[in-house]
């Protein structure tokens, strides 16, 4: 991540090498981690460790992404501020709703979702579309917005059913909270 970073910080359109270098590290980064999970999950080598790391690298990833994608200014076709907040908001709710789950429950599995992994893909394909600078870049972040959104909303809403059955176990009470 960091010579991802810095290869779009030191980027200038007369060292567009590192526009390519970026978009290198980035892909390489994207195959890597759809290996890594496909292997797990073949050899049955799941952890506890990387249920939680595998995720939050891939944040941790595409929030530099989008975040040095926008707020670089050497870039002609960049991400819109509102694209950047829709998706850093996302990952921020759903870390402090983990976190939240966690205290009251002391405990939390984390499994991604349908909707998590839609978000993930376009959120990719959003930022490899910026990278190689398209025109039609703008239809790539609407599609990955519109995923951003829906999955945040599905995850919201998990997120107060294992806390309001949480809740329910302990006073016997059969209802379910629905968002």
């Amino acid at each position: 991540m960091p010579f991802f970073a810095a290869s779009l910080i030191y980027y200038a359109p007369e060292k567009d090498y590192l526009r390519i270098v970026a978009l290198g590290i980035f892909i390489l980064g994207v195959i890597s981690d759809a290996a890594d999970g496909y292997i797990a999950r073949k050899a049955k080598q799941q952890s506890k460790a990387g249920l939680v790391l595998d995720p939050l690298g891939d944040k941790l990833l595409l929030m530099t992404a989008f975040f040095c994608l926008g707020f670089i200014d050497k870039f002609p076709l960049k991400f819109p501020l509102w694209v950047i907040l829709i998706v850093i908001s996302r990952d921020v709710i759903i870390l402090l709703g983990a976190l939240v789950v966690y205290i009251v429950k002391q405990n939390i599995e984390v499994f991604p979702t349908r909707w998590g992994k839609l978000t993930t893909t376009f959120q990719m394909s959003a930022v490899i579309a910026v990278l190689m600078q398209w025109k039609l870049s703008p239809v790539f972040w609407w599609i990955a917005v519109f995923f951003t959104l829906v999955s945040g909303m599905d995850y919201v809403m998990k997120g107060f059913k294992i806390l309001y059955a949480a809740e329910n176990n302990t006073k016997n009470h059969k209802d379910y909270f629905m968002v």
